[in-house]
């Protein structure tokens, strides 16, 4: 059977993305690798990733939902799998900081229509998705060998595959299986240091929805358990301020990275510490909040 495009509501991508109880907090994984892409030069594996998303989705009005989650994804070694602490860069030889990513909120507003391609059993959503905005390092001089270029630009390419059944079925809040596929092209990170070096980076990813904490990957259990558990759980309600990005916590964080500190940075949870997540960030490009997957 050939695939035909179809067209769903916000809260058939609302079950796919995360769920229709706003009580209950959803887990997204990924893992992959990430290569440099130099020209004239063969491919090389920089790192082996893994991350995760938790999400909610709380509704606004007659089909609106508010969707609001936090996310980390974890740096490896490209041989060994173990999360990096330094990372030697291979083309300047300077051992930097890793700064793995922890962004605490990725928000968005979920309405109107989805389309998908419907084949058979399976319904994939689609998003080809192209930020584009001033890079907030690019006005301070200080920042000028981490990320010079006065324009933050990216492409993410994401495919969500579920049951087409499980989308059709009203007494169904969220799908019981989703593959997810992610690849994405951006510039080096700022934390690599590698200044306007030619080049960037490619990530390709693949992931799915876990029922619950237990199912996660062990390092990411215990990096929630010992280190981030404000991670374990979505904000209970939207939060009133702007998406963080990993070049937006480079800049509040520089002088702890200049220090050498471990990354992410302790998060206590809500219940230990209700300023955690408060967090005052500056802007971030709408189109990467849709799908609710950032760098």
């Amino acid at each position: 059977m050939a695939a035909n495009t179809q067209v769903f509501d916000a809260q058939h991508w609302v079950k796919t993305r995360s769920s229709l109880d706003p009580k209950q907090s959803n887990y997204l994984i990924w893992a992959g690798g990430i290569y440099a892409f130099i020209p004239g030069e063969k491919r090389k594996l920089l790192f082996k990733m893994m991350g995760m998303s938790v999400s909610r989705c709380i509704p606004v009005k007659e089909g609106e939902w508010e969707f609001t989650s936090r996310e980390l994804t974890y740096y490896l070694d490209p041989s060994t799998g173990e999360m990096l602490h330094k990372w030697e860069n291979p083309w300047t030889g300077e051992t930097v900081t890793v700064m793995h990513v922890a962004n605490n909120p990725v928000q968005g507003l979920f309405a109107g229509k989805f389309p998908a391609q419907v084949d058979g059993e399976e319904t994939t959503f689609a998003f080809d998705i192209f930020p584009n905005y001033p890079n907030p390092l690019a006005d301070d001089p200080k920042f000028a060998p981490y990320s010079p270029s006065p324009i933050y630009q990216a492409a993410e390419l994401f495919k969500l595959t579920v049951p087409t059944a499980d989308l059709l079925n009203p007494e169904l809040l969220t799908v019981s299986q989703l593959r997810l596929s992610w690849d994405r092209f951006g510039q080096w990170l700022p934390w690599m240091k590698m200044g306007d070096r030619p080049g960037y980076m490619i990530y390709s990813g693949y992931g799915s929805k876990v029922d619950g904490f237990s199912q996660l990957p062990e390092l990411l259990q215990e990096q929630l358990n010992n280190r981030v558990p404000l991670y374990k759980d979505a904000p209970h309600a939207a939060l009133d301020v702007e998406d963080m990005t990993s070049w937006l916590s480079f800049k509040h964080n520089f002088d702890d990275y200049l220090a050498g500190k471990t990354f992410p940075l302790p998060a206590k949870s809500e219940n230990e510490d209700a300023l955690s997540s408060q967090q005052v960030n500056d802007g971030q490009d709408a189109e990467q909040i849709t799908v609710g997957i950032s760098v």
